[in-house]
């Protein structure tokens, strides 16, 4: 919240993925950014890969966008990265409007 209240909506995705990782440092959060996730099929891996914005304390999946609202199959990005990975809840974070916009997804694999 304190990203977006600072910076407002119109920046790029990168420009919040930044901000964003610095604001995890300032408040001591455990983050992996950028971290590739394995994808599967039928338990055998495959040569595709995910990669997730964040990876927060090693069990929350942290997808943003800056985007003017939220498509579905952002949703179902961020629900596939739960599935790959098997972490229990996933944040997609929209700082594209003018009010910062955020869902969570829980893994009930």
């Amino acid at each position: 919240m304190l990203v977006h209240k600072s910076l407002g909506a119109g920046f790029l995705e990168s420009v919040y993925h930044e901000a964003l990782e610095k604001e995890f440092e300032t408040q001591k959060v455990n983050f992996d950014s950028k971290r590739k996730l394995q994808v599967y099929y039928n338990e055998v891996p495959l040569k595709k890969y995910f990669i997730a914005d964040f990876i927060c304390f090693d069990k929350i999946v942290v997808e943003i966008k800056a985007a003017s609202f939220l498509h579905k199959d952002t949703e179902a990005q961020t629900i596939n990265y739960l599935k790959s990975t098997n972490y229990p809840v996933g944040l997609l974070i929209n700082f594209g409007q003018s009010s910062l916009t955020w869902k969570r997804f829980i893994n009930t694999k």
